[in-house]
């Protein structure tokens, strides 16, 4: 199939293992100047923004009408998977030249630098240049779809997220010479805390909360922690619960992206696609950020098609895996979406 030897293509850039194509490097240049040579080929006419995206546009019949964007983004993380971002945009290349010229102008795009915070998307906001309306395929990075058994998803919304440090602290000592009893143990403390965490986003449906970094103090293997501080990542799909999970983390943010939901017109184009498929409708909220987030919280019509990650939803890994079935399905799905929403 001739996404899958073009993801090999992409996949093959860069020292290896994994994908290595780091945003604004000549790895992921490489990337952008081999997607725009497919864009030609399908009869797009492809050039950069001021931001360095790669847009490659299908001229429509009625050049009034905005524009209809899909695509995704080709840099990735260290050492990262075949599929992520680069398969939405590969995607978005194949469904447009099936397509052909419509009403509305069509156009792939690449954003630069999604993995170290959608730079790209963030700069062509800043602009005020946008389209009228934006349709993304993704891997769902997560085992959530292939429990249950579904190969595509319709994303109702991205999740908002809250970040910040909490520091927790004892009384430093020697390790050999006080009693057990005695023991005013910073990292004992810290990890009751952090089960506590874990217990508040248990009880808040779709919610995750995460602690991926630890400091310990004084840091001898022979001395007591006098003091930990770790940092809290926590998540939610609205709102509402994004509050529920912070009050009862009990942390001060320093950092707090909200919630984004999709348009509901968009989600539905994706949603009749599906339909026509013959495919079960689920629909799964993103537990992880993306361009369409970005788009969304701007005023851009937007909605996002998931595809099923095998290998138990192992994503940013050289592991990462989605069935060729799948990947066929998803483009067909793509294709409709986009017919529709090019009327």
């Amino acid at each position: 199939m001739r996404i899958l030897e073009r993801l090999e293509q992409l996949y093959a850039i860069g020292d290896g293992p994994g994908a290595n194509r780091p945003a604004y490097s000549p790895a992921e240049d490489e990337a952008l100047a081999i997607a725009a040579g497919w864009m030609a080929e399908a009869g797009l006419e492809a050039d950069y923004d001021t931001a360095g995206n790669l847009i490659g546009r299908l001229r429509g019949r009625r050049l009034e009408l905005l524009e209809l964007w899909t695509g995704s983004h080709l840099d990735s993380v260290p050492a990262g998977g075949r599929f992520d971002g680069a398969l939405g945009v590969v995607a978005g290349i194949e469904a447009v030249e099936r397509l052909g010229p419509q009403e509305r102008t069509l156009a792939v795009v690449s954003f630069r630098g999604e993995e170290v915070g959608c730079l790209g998307s963030r700069a062509r906001v800043e602009s005020g240049d946008l389209p009228g309306a934006w349709v993304e395929l993704h891997i769902e990075q997560g085992p959530r779809l292939d429990r249950a058994v579904a190969p595509l998803a319709v994303v109702p919304a991205i999740v908002g997220y809250a970040r910040g440090e909490v520091t927790v602290t004892g009384r430093a000592g020697h390790a050999g010479t006080t009693p057990m009893d005695d023991r005013d143990d910073a990292l004992v403390a810290a990890a009751e805390r952090v089960l506590a965490i874990r217990a508040a986003a248990l009880g808040i449906t779709d919610a995750v909360a995460t602690v991926g970094r630890l400091a310990v103090e004084p840091g001898g293997v022979n001395v007591i922690p006098a003091s930990v501080t770790f940092s809290i990542d926590a998540r939610a799909p609205d709102r509402d619960r994004l509050d529920r999970l912070v009050a009862a983390i009990g942390f001060e943010p320093v950092l707090r992206v909200e919630p984004v939901e999709m348009d509901e017109h968009v989600r539905g184009a994706v949603r009749a696609a599906l339909e026509e498929l013959g495919v079960p409708v689920v629909e799964l909220p993103s537990g992880a950020g993306h361009d369409a987030g970005i788009l969304a919280a701007a005023g851009v019509p937007s909605a996002m098609l998931f595809v099923r990650s095998l290998n138990g939803g192992v994503s940013h890994s050289p592991d990462e895996l989605s069935s060729p079935v799948d990947i066929a399905l998803a483009v067909d799905a793509l294709e409709r979406t986009l017919r529709q929403l090019s009327r």
